[in-house]
């Protein structure tokens, strides 16, 4: 690491340690004046985001991944498992123990973290703040924050630049301003840009009478959600490869991508993670249809059971396993551990949907030369999705693998242009 950097590393932690100062501040039950403290604490985190851009701004896009390895950060240093525990309880908390954070029942006034976030609550949407918009301002944040941080690394890259701008895009205006406005205006709550099985609730019975009761613009949500799921999800993904969405437009993997990308080398490559992988994000799936059908089946029938099973308990066990511990405590909170898309090799419906569409019908491939391979491994070791990408380069085998997202990161670190993202006819592939 060069000198710029040893000297804007303090600069950073002095910014992240008075932002959680000022965040411990503002939450205390007597404090006054909510929005400043929440208005300090971001502004430091945005320094110490920005000291930490300017230590990679002389840096080729290659030579910041190789920084990577003396990041404590990024070497399951004690630091890393610190960081990995405290997003694990923030997000326990926030999910199932908001009373903890400040959250109160009956139209009282919050207290705590929770009562920090009010006055952006009221100007969003009219409401106090509840734990799902304490939720999606981090995670917007979050993804914006280091979105930039991203870009600047590999600022060079358009590809790389493009798709950031994508992603950072579709989670500021469809996952977080338009369906606050929305709530704004006595509107039914909808991301846009989710589709199922990974918006899982959209076809729960209630969701859909619900939709049903706002009249023209609640049947056109309806409508739009079937055919984003049904229609151009396979256009889409045949024309593109399932890099549309995942890496495109997708949150989970826009936070993956961003705030997980000082991880992704931690991504496990072994066998036995691959064959977890493949009955793992299977079953995920296989649950989502049968779970899915389940509640179909009681909105049009009435029946609340099939087959002895009650449907709602179906619907409950997947909202709590699949929805909250799977996507959210362990898929978030395990970055610095298990690097960054846990949640998009192991338990995304929408991810191994895509990735039966891309391995057996999509155009989109990987291709390699491997006369110009050296087989240095950087694209092996940075592949976020556990894929031995050199192993296909030295075969000169196109990479058609369903957990590939298509990021482009294995051909961004490649020295020697070896690997080139292509969306070519199958019959030309070989």
């Amino acid at each position: 690491m060069n000198a710029h950097a040893h000297a804007l590393r303090p600069a950073a932690n002095l910014a992240a340690l008075a932002g959680l100062s000022a965040l411990a501040l503002g939450s205390w039950p007597g404090a006054s004046q909510k929005l400043p403290w929440l208005l300090i604490a971001f502004g430091c985190f945005v320094c110490a985001t920005t000291c930490g851009l300017f230590s990679d701004m002389r840096k080729t896009p290659a030579s910041v991944y190789h920084q990577t390895w003396v990041n404590a950060l990024g070497s399951r240093s004690t630091a890393a498992w610190l960081l990995a525990a405290g997003l694990t309880v923030f997000y326990i908390l926030l999910y199932w123990f908001p009373e903890l954070l400040g959250l109160s029942a009956g139209g009282k006034a919050n207290t705590g973290l929770i009562a920090l976030f009010d006055p952006l609550s009221r100007f969003f949407n009219g409401n106090n703040a509840n734990q799902w918009f304490v939720y999606g301002i981090c995670y917007t944040a979050a993804i914006l924050l280091m979105g930039v941080r991203f870009i600047t690394r590999f600022r060079r890259l358009r590809y790389q630049v493009i798709r950031t701008l994508s992603v950072m895009l579709f989670q500021l205006v469809f996952a977080f301003l338009l369906p606050e406005l929305m709530l704004r205006l006595n509107l039914p709550y909808n991301d846009f840009k989710n589709a199922w099985p990974l918006n899982y609730y959209f076809f729960d019975g209630a969701h859909i009478t619900e939709l049903l009761s706002h009249g023209g613009l609640g049947q056109f949500i309806l409508v739009w959600g079937i055919v984003l799921s049904v229609v151009l999800t396979p256009i889409l993904t045949y024309l593109y490869g399932k890099r549309w969405y995942c890496s495109w437009v997708c949150g989970c993997g826009a936070l993956a991508e961003t705030a997980g990308d000082p991880f992704r080398h931690l991504s496990n490559k072994k066998n036995s993670a691959w064959k977890f992988e493949r009955y793992s994000v299977y079953l995920v799936l296989l649950f989502a249809v049968v779970m899915t059908g389940m509640v179909l089946n009681t909105f049009f029938t009435g029946n609340p059971r099939v087959l002895f099973v009650d449907a709602a308990a179906v619907r409950s066990a997947y909202g709590f396993l699949i929805g909250a511990a799977f996507s959210g405590v362990i898929g978030v909170g395990f970055y610095p551990l298990l690097g960054g898309r846990v949640w998009c090799r192991f338990g995304c419906p929408m991810a191994a949907l895509l990735g039966i569409l891309q391995k057996h019908f999509s155009r989109f491939q990987i291709t390699t030369n491997g006369g110009q391979c050296i087989s240095c491994g950087n694209c092996s070791v940075y592949c976020e999705m556990g894929i031995d990408v050199r192993a296909y380069a030295q075969e000169e085998k196109p990479i058609v693998r369903a957990s590939c997202v298509g990021c482009g990161i294995c051909s961004a670190v490649c020295p020697r242009g070896v690997l080139k993202l292509e969306n070519i006819r199958k019959e030309k592939a070989g």
